[in-house]
């Protein structure tokens, strides 16, 4: 007989998704949704929703969640939030923004995405002080990242499932995706701006001029995320193997190499589309612009939700050899 879900209380403190990730948090209030009650409706669930205060992050990220976000603040939901932020590419990119420009040059592929969850960052004065990574949130109570930018994005809780069960699969489980995938990023993102021009979306700006910029670069930003801030560790003899395959090994031939957006499909979009607003805020892009690409990835989000069972591999393949995970743990 399986457990009742546990309860919680206004006040409490817990623990909360946002995104892949983890959050420590507060419940300020709670309301119950009642099946086909529209006027109550929150984020489109029935039962008891909570309203949560992301503690150590503005107000503005104050947010309605149902009880499948949150866990009881005990030693084994601490566990499994450490383990996501080792293990998420999100951590891997926050953590690469206080990096030394030249040793993240330097680092090329072979930086591991979950290597930690923090870094040194040196102050006007010349020391030292250690500054933690929070995942793909931004906008915290202090620090220069409350001075640039925003980009906040929408995403369905599907999708949330989706990162989470991704990561679990892979890093747990050892399995990956099937490389080449069908479709692509690129033959994703070309059918997501010809969607764009057919049935320009209200919500966005000039879809039929704005549409093919912003898609080129969402697909420059992929290309050259994925070896950094995209791969988990398991992953990384599998990505070694499709660079020898189609760009470095002696089979190419030159000029028809092929990019990672030519190989790689949804699963690895979005995971790059999560971690896209770090990368953003480390942009020199105006808030005018910043709002534009977050309204474009927002609609994005939710075309790749509208397409999922198309688009995302089903299920991970286990065909990874002893001598491939011993290559994988080394």
């Amino acid at each position: 007989m399986s457990e009742p879900p546990p309860t919680y209380n206004t006040g409490e403190n817990v623990l909360c998704y946002h995104g892949p990730l983890i959050y420590v948090a507060k419940i300020l209030k709670t309301q119950t949704v009642e099946e086909k009650d529209e006027k109550n409706t929150i984020t489109g669930a029935e039962g008891t929703h909570y309203f949560v205060h992301y503690k150590g992050w503005k107000t503005t990220w104050d947010e309605w969640v149902p009880a499948t976000r949150l866990l009881k603040d005990n030693e084994t939901s601490r566990a499994l939030q450490k383990t996501l932020q080792k293990e998420s590419p999100a951590t891997a990119s926050a953590a690469a923004r206080n990096t030394h420009p030249k040793a993240s040059a330097a680092g090329g592929a072979n930086r591991d995405s979950g290597a930690g969850t923090s870094a040194s960052a040196t102050t006007r004065s010349g020391t030292r002080k250690e500054t933690g990574t929070r995942g793909t949130k931004r906008g915290r109570d202090d620090g220069d990242g409350a001075r640039r930018p925003e980009m906040k994005l929408t995403i369905p809780e599907q999708i949330k499932a989706k990162l989470v069960d991704d990561w679990e699969t892979v890093t747990k489980n050892q399995k990956l995706v099937t490389l080449p995938r069908s479709p692509t990023v690129q033959e994703l993102l070309k059918e997501f701006e010809a969607y764009l021009k057919e049935t320009k979306p209200p919500q966005l700006k000039d879809p039929l001029v704005l549409a093919p910029t912003v898609v080129s670069g969402i697909l420059v930003y992929f290309d050259r995320s994925l070896a950094n801030h995209l791969l988990y560790r398991f992953e990384r003899p599998q990505y070694t193997a499709v660079r020898a395959r189609y760009i470095t090994g002696q089979d190419v031939v030159i000029g028809q190499e092929k990019e990672m957006s030519e190989i790689y499909g949804a699963e690895h979009l979005l995971r790059m589309l999560v971690t896209l607003p770090t990368m953003i805020a480390q942009s020199t892009l105006d808030a005018e612009s910043t709002d534009i690409i977050k309204d474009y990835v927002n609609e994005l989000l939710a075309w790749m939700l509208q397409e999922h069972t198309r688009i995302f591999q089903p299920e991970y393949v286990d065909h990874a050899s002893i001598g491939y995970q011993n290559v994988a743990r080394s």
